[in-house]
C-alpha cells in the first residue's frame, strides 16, 4: 500500500504536536490521519494526490458548515472548537492562487475551451476546475468566468 505524502506530513506532525503537549493539534491530526487512511484502503491502488485535496477541501467545508450551525444555535464553545480545528485543516490544504494567478488561468481556459458566451460557462469549467482544484474557491471561480464571458 502506497503512503501518501499527505499522511507522512500527518505522521510527523502528529509527533511534534504531542511532544509539544499540543491537545488541539494532536486530536485534530489523529483525526484528518483517520479519515485518510478510509480513503486510502477504500481507493487502494486508485489513491491520488487529488484524493487528498479532496478529502481536505470535505473536511474544511464540513468544519465551516459546522462553524455556521453552532454559531447560528448559540454554542459559541463549539463553533470555536471547529474554528481551530479548521485553522489547523488549512495548513495543509494547497496555497490559494493570487488573484492574478486566477485571472490568468481562466483566460487560459477560455481561450482553450473556445468559449464565446454565458452558455459555454460548462466547457470552460471543465477545463478549469483541475487547474485549480483546492487553490481556489469554485463559486468565486464560476463567478469571475461569468463576468469575463458576459463582457
Amino acid at each position: 500500500m502506497t503512503v501518501s505524502a499527505l499522511a507522512e506530513k500527518l505522521n510527523q506532525d502528529l509527533k511534534t504536536a504531542m511532544k509539544a503537549g499540543d491537545k488541539m493539534k494532536t486530536d485534530t491530526i489523529r483525526l484528518l490521519k483517520a479519515g485518510l487512511q478510509k480513503i486510502i484502503i477504500d481507493k487502494q491502488e486508485k489513491f491520488t494526490a487529488d484524493d487528498e485535496i479532496s478529502f481536505l477541501q470535505n473536511e474544511v467545508k464540513r468544519r465551516k458548515e459546522a462553524i455556521e450551525q453552532y454559531t447560528k444555535g448559540g454554542r459559541k464553545e463549539l463553533a470555536d472548537k471547529e474554528s481551530a480545528e479548521l485553522e489547523i485543516i488549512s495548513l495543509y490544504m494547497p496555497q490559494p492562487l493570487s488573484e492574478q494567478e486566477l485571472n490568468e488561468i481562466i483566460d487560459q481556459s477560455i481561450r482553450d475551451s473556445g468559449a464565446q458566451t454565458q452558455k459555454d460557462i460548462g466547457k470552460v469549467m471543465s477545463v478549469l476546475m483541475p487547474k485549480v482544484k483546492g487553490k481556489a474557491d469554485g463559486k468565486r471561480v464560476q463567478e469571475l468566468v461569468k463576468i469575463k464571458l458576459s463582457g
